[in-house]
C-alpha cells in the first residue's frame, strides 16, 4: 500500500507539490498523469526518501520508506533508467544490486530473461545500451527483491510497441498477484490500458482521481463565468463535482441543464455553457491541466515528464 497525506514541497521558493493526498491499494495499478513540471517526479522522490517534504506524510507499507528493513526487498523503484553505472555490464550491474540486498545470485539470470535481455545484452556495458534496454534493466532492478510495491516514473520511455505490450502484461500480472503499482506516464493510452485508478496532477495539485468510470463520466459540462468563486459555491451547494480547467473555466460533472439550474438558483451569470467534447482520457487531461496544448496542437511534446535526476 502507498499513502500520502497533505504532501507539500517547495523548491527555489516555489511550491512544486501542494497538499497531495492519495492512496494506492494492493492489487491495483494507479496511473499518475500530468504535464511537464506538474509535480509527479517530486512526489515520487518524496515517497522514497530522496526528497524531504516540507509538510505532510508519505507512507509505503505502513511506514516511511527509509524506515523499512532492507527496503529493496519490499519496494521496487524505477525513477530514472539512465541513472545506472555506464561502465558495468548488464549482468554485473544486476549482480551488484542482488548482493547488496541479499538476493540469491541465480535470480539475476532469471530476471534478465524475464525482462528480455539476452546473453549478448547481459555482457554489454550499460553505457552502450539503448534507452529501451536501460528501461528493461531498470525493471529487473525494481523486481530483484520480489517486492510488494512498484514505483515507476515514465517506465515506457524508449520501449517499442512490443516492449510496451510486455510492460503492460508484467504490471497487470504483478497487481493481480496482490502487488501495488504506482506509475507516472505521459502516454495516456498506455495508462488507460493498464491502470485501475488514475490521478491527474497539475501545478503541484491533484486535479482529479478515481477509477476510469468515475473520471470519464458521460455527462460533463464546460462552464465559464466572471464570478468563479460564486460558481464554485453554487456547484458545491448543488452537490456537483467541479474541477478547475484551463483559463477561467470549470469542468462540472453534470449535464448542461443541471449546471444552468444550479447557477441560476444562486444568481450566478454564465458566459459559456457547453457539453464537454468527449469523455476520453485525453480530453479530460487537457481540460484539467493548464500547461497542455490542445490535442491537435504541434506543441503536445510539452506533455513530456519532468526529468529530475533520481537514482533507482
Amino acid at each position: 500500500m502507498i499513502q500520502t497525506n497533505g504532501l507539500t514541497k517547495q523548491l527555489g521558493g516555489r511550491t512544486v507539490v501542494s497538499d497531495v493526498t492519495f492512496r494506492c491499494e494492493p492489487g491495483t495499478v494507479t496511473g499518475f498523469l500530468g504535464p511537464n513540471g506538474a509535480g509527479k517526479t517530486t512526489t515520487m522522490r518524496m515517497l522514497v526518501g530522496l526528497s524531504e517534504p516540507d509538510s505532510g506524510t508519505a507512507r509505503i507499507l505502513g511506514g516511511r520508506y527509509r524506515d523499512l528493513p532492507n527496503p529493496g526487498r519490499r519496494v521496487g523503484i524505477l525513477l530514472d533508467a539512465s541513472a545506472q553505472h555506464a561502465g558495468r555490464r548488464g549482468r554485473e550491474a544486476l549482480a551488484v544490486s542482488a548482493h547488496t540486498i541479499g538476493v540469491p545470485a541465480q535470480r539475476v539470470d532469471a530476471l534478465l530473461e524475464l525482462v528480455g535481455l539476452d546473453e549478448t545484452a547481459a555482457r554489454r556495458r550499460v553505457g552502450k545500451y539503448s534507452l529501451g534496454m536501460r528501461q528493461r534493466l531498470g525493471f529487473a532492478h525494481a523486481l530483484l527483491g520480489d517486492p510488494e510495491v512498484l514505483i515507476l516514473d515514465e517506465p515506457a520511455n524508449g520501449l517499442d510497441p512490443q516492449g510496451m505490450r510486455w510492460m503492460r502484461g508484467l504490471l497487470r500480472n504483478f497487481a493481480d498477484r496482490g502487488g501495488t503499482v504506482l506509475l507516472s506516464s505521459h502516454l495516456l493510452a498506455e495508462v488507460e490500458a493498464v491502470a485501475d485508478r488514475m490521478m491527474i496532477i497539475d501545478g503541484g495539485r491533484i486535479q482529479a482521481q478515481g477509477t476510469r468510470s468515475e473520471l470519464l463520466t458521460e455527462s460533463r459540462t464546460i462552464v465559464e463565468a466572471d464570478d468563479l468563486a460564486g460558481l464554485d459555491a453554487a456547484m458545491h451547494r448543488a452537490g456537483l463535482a467541479t474541477h478547475p480547467a484551463d483559463g477561467d473555466r470549470r469542468l462540472v460533472e453534470a449535464e448542461p441543464e443541471v449546471v444552468a439550474r444550479a447557477a441560476m438558483a444562486d444568481g450566478v451569470v454564465l458566459r459559456r455553457l457547453a457539453p464537454a467534447e468527449d469523455a476520453g482520457l485525453e480530453r479530460l487531461f487537457f481540460e484539467l491541466t493548464t500547461g497542455g496544448a490542445s490535442p491537435q496542437s504541434p506543441q503536445t511534446d510539452s506533455i513530456h515528464p519532468e526529468l529530475a535526476g533520481a537514482t533507482a
